[in-house]
């Protein structure tokens, strides 16, 4: 027995050493390798490659919280309002031999509730676009506009306030700071109608809009020029003689505006002043209006152009000035003062199609002036409060105990990543 068992452990032993033996010589599989996700410095902070490419990418976004007091019209209107708004937006980057590959994409979701007016969440793509080299494609800032300004405002002022437009761009840069855009972009329209009735029915657009700039960014802060053609083109039926009808010949409305900023290190670490001043004949919505200027009671209709009694197109015409001024009180604390005043006016050709009496087609001034105080705690956080005074003065028929000023009040908590 014990024989038999010797021989059984044995036998074991060897199988166990011819098989560790065999083992032995069978190839060894090696762990893949770990790619580990780098840090892309080119760019500036937050940007890492994506794994297993040379393009370079920062995920962002935003959140931000409002709430706002406006002086109310009517025992029916809301006096105070909520808006939460979410921000996600990606920057890819790559360099090429013919400069640099950008793709931007920023989508913004919002809430609206109260005197913001309720509005269902729904994404909004409020930028899109790709750059190669001097190219620009895409839903971006306006060229006409310069988007360096440190404006610093939560409510409205009147100018061109760096809206998102379609755009095909191309930029020049010469060095040291100077460049030119030439960009063709969607049309901006002031409105058309009043109280349901046409005055300058817009025919289809045969061309866009063509913008035009010269910028200059230093150290001491930024200037730019900025010019855009506009065109005119009604689908309105006149009669310029008894039995005689056609169409208006079309018109070319313009707009020129110089936008700059300038560093004020002698007041504080972080202290500037900005300015933008802007004339329009013909393209009213380059100075900031829409369809109308709200204040109070008063809703002074703003258009492009009207068909005159003679039977052509007449422009209406403005100015625009706007400015402000940012002081650090301390490293966290700033403070932002600015306004704006605006003037629209239409010539001497009396306008078939503006209803008398409601305060409308007339000239009018409006200026806007406010404050806010805006406390960072830590990077990438701002709370802070605003105070927002409007008036407007019409030129014309003017409704009795109608209100032409208003206050507005505003609390955000912003969050920046």
């Amino acid at each position: 027995m014990k024989l038999a068992k010797s021989l059984f452990l044995g036998s074991v032993a060897g199988l166990a050493a011819v098989a560790g033996a065999q083992a032995a010589d069978l190839p060894a599989k090696k762990a893949a390798a770990v790619e580990y996700v780098r840090v892309c410095s080119t760019y500036g902070a937050g940007f890492f490659y994506i794994p297993g490419t040379e393009t370079c990418l920062r995920v962002g976004g935003r959140v931000r919280a409002e709430f706002r007091y406006l002086e109310p019209l009517d025992r029916a209107d809301d006096a105070i309002g909520f808006r939460a708004r979410g921000r996600i937006q990606l920057d890819a980057r790559t360099a090429t031999a013919y400069g640099l590959l950008r793709t931007f994409v920023r989508f913004d979701l919002t809430r609206d509730t109260g005197d913001y007016g309720f509005s269902s969440t729904t994404a909004n793509v409020d930028q899109a676009f790709v750059q190669f080299g001097g190219l620009t494609a895409g839903r971006t800032v306006s060229f006409y506009d310069n988007s360096d300004l440190p404006t610093g405002h939560f409510g409205t002022l009147r100018f061109s306030d760096a809206p998102t437009v379609n755009v095909f761009a191309y930029t020049f840069s010469f060095g040291n700071g100077f460049s030119a855009t030439l960009s063709a972009e969607e049309g901006r329209f002031t409105g058309t109608t009043i109280a349901g009735t046409s005055v300058f029915t817009e025919a289809g657009q045969t061309y866009p809009d063509l913008v035009g700039n010269l910028k200059y960014a230093g150290t001491w802060g930024t200037a730019q020029l900025s010019g855009a053609l506009h065109q005119l083109r009604s689908d309105n039926v006149v009669a310029f003689a008894p039995g005689v009808f056609d169409y208006p010949d079309s018109e070319l409305g313009w707009s020129v505006s110089f936008q700059g900023s300038l560093n004020l290190p002698a007041l504080g670490a972080g202290d500037a002043a900005w300015l933008a001043v802007s004339y329009a004949d013909g393209a009213l919505g380059y100075l900031g209006f829409g369809s109308t200027a709200t204040v109070g009671t008063l809703r002074q209709s703003v258009v492009d152009a009207y068909i005159g009694t003679d039977g052509d197109i007449h422009t209406g015409q403005g100015w625009s000035i706007a400015g402000g001024l940012r002081h650090y009180w301390t490293p966290t604390v700033r403070q932002n003062v600015f306004g704006s005043w605006a003037r629209v006016e239409y010539d001497n050709v009396a306008p078939l199609a503006f209803p008398a009496g409601l305060g409308v087609g007339v000239d009018f001034t409006e200026w806007r002036a406010g404050t806010n105080v805006i406390w960072s705690p830590v990077a990438g956080l701002d709370l802070g409060v605003e105070v927002l005074y409007a008036n407007i003065d019409p030129r014309g028929p003017n409704p009795i105990n109608s209100q032409n000023d208003i206050w507005e009040g505003r609390i955000r908590v912003q969050r920046d990543f």
